[in-house]
Order: structure tokens, then C-alpha cells, then sequence
């Protein structure tokens, strides 16, 4: 079950690299908040229950539903729809993340340990490396903030990776990635409003000069 989960999550990975609709990011971004709820329910079973409900809480509660629906009322409200169109393909997006998927294998196995699950961080790296291509294929802010919210995932893999072991590594990660996603969210919900429309990030570079 943990690696049908594992696997699941990653294809989620796959289909961000060809969707081109935002309302697809934020279900996906939901889907891999539930996803993640049950990799933790299963992987972290043994460690304090004060612990464990805690990172269930954050998973479930804040990844798989409110960030996603403050992630629709942005699409809503500033009605974006679609990836800038002077983004990469989506054949092309697909093969960067493929090269991601290898490149991700290749660092996990090369420092494989004993007290590390090889799979989680293999995930894990590959987690942030999609967040990562997303980042720099795309010039639309909204697609960056999803890119953002994925690397979080992928910390949040790399401490389930060394969690059995380090509970408390666990418990911090989520009490940052929670800070962390109500900055985000709150920056581009209540500050910018409308005005990410069409914002891209060359357009920001501009408030530079």
C-alpha cells in the first residue's frame, strides 16, 4: 500500500509537467495532500500518537484541504486559467521531468545509508526538482507559487524519509512548511489580489530597475 502511494505520487508529478490549467495544479496540489496523509498514517505508525496526530492534522487539515481551496479562490478571483503561453511545451516539460526522475534516482542511490529510506528520498529530490522546473519553465507567478508549494512536499518527504527514526525533525518540518504556505498564500491572496491576472515573474524583475 505505502508504495502504491509512493508511485501514485510521483505520476501526480508527471501529470503537472502537461497540464496547462491552473484548476488542475490546485486539484493536484489537494491530491498529494491526501496522498501524503496516508504515506504518513502508514510510515510513521510507531512514533508517539501525540506526534503522529499532529503531522496527520497538518497533513490532512492544511495540505489536502486548505491550501487547495485558497489556491481555487486565487484562480477565482484573479481568473487566471491557463500557463503563460511563452512557457516550455508540454513535451518538452515532460522530458525535464523524466531527467529529473533520473537524476533524483542517481543522487539517492549514490548515498544510500542505512538509517535512510532510499525511496523516500529518492522521492524527495524529485519532488524538488519538479517544484524547481516549474519554477524556471514558467513565467506566470501563480505557476510558481505551485511550484513552491511542491518543494514543500518534497521537504516534507525528506523528513518522512529519516522520520521513524527523528519524530521531532518531523514535527518541526510541518510546523515550518505550515509557516511557510501561510506566508505564500497569504502574500498573493490579500496583497496582490487582481493584479496577478497576468502578472509574470519578468514582469517583477522590472520593480528592480
Amino acid at each position: 500500500m505505502l508504495f502504491a502511494l509512493i508511485i501514485l505520487y510521483v505520476v501526480t508529478l508527471f501529470y503537472l509537467s502537461v497540464t496547462d490549467r491552473f484548476r488542475h495544479y490546485a486539484s493536484l496540489i489537494a491530491l498529494q495532500g491526501w496522498i501524503l496523509f496516508g504515506i504518513a498514517l502508514l510510515r510513521l505508525h510507531s512514533i508517539h500518537w501525540g506526534e503522529l496526530l499532529f503531522v496527520l492534522a497538518e497533513t490532512l487539515i492544511f495540505k489536502a484541504l486548505i491550501v487547495p481551496y485558497m489556491l481555487r479562490r486565487i484562480i477565482r478571483k484573479t481568473g487566471v486559467a491557463r500557463v503563460h503561453e511563452n512557457s516550455v511545451t508540454g513535451v518538452s516539460s515532460l522530458l525535464l521531468f523524466v531527467a529529473g526522475l533520473l537524476v533524483s534516482a542517481g543522487i539517492a542511490y549514490s548515498i544510500a545509508d542505512t538509517t535512510v529510506n532510499v525511496v523516500f528520498f529518492a522521492v524527495a529530490v524529485y519532488a524538488v526538482l519538479c517544484g524547481l522546473i516549474l519554477i524556471t519553465t514558467h513565467k506566470r507567478i501563480f505557476s510558481h507559487l505551485i511550484g513552491f508549494l511542491v518543494i514543500e512536499n518534497g521537504v516534507f518527504l525528506f523528513s518522512l524519509a529519516v522520520g521513524v527514526e527523528m519524530p521531532m525533525l518531523v514535527s518541526v518540518a510541518m510546523l515550518l512548511d505550515i509557516l511557510m504556505s501561510v506566508l505564500m498564500l497569504g502574500v498573493f491572496f490579500s496583497k496582490l489580489g487582481e493584479r496577478i491576472r497576468n502578472l509574470t515573474s519578468d514582469e517583477l524583475t522590472l520593480l528592480k530597475d
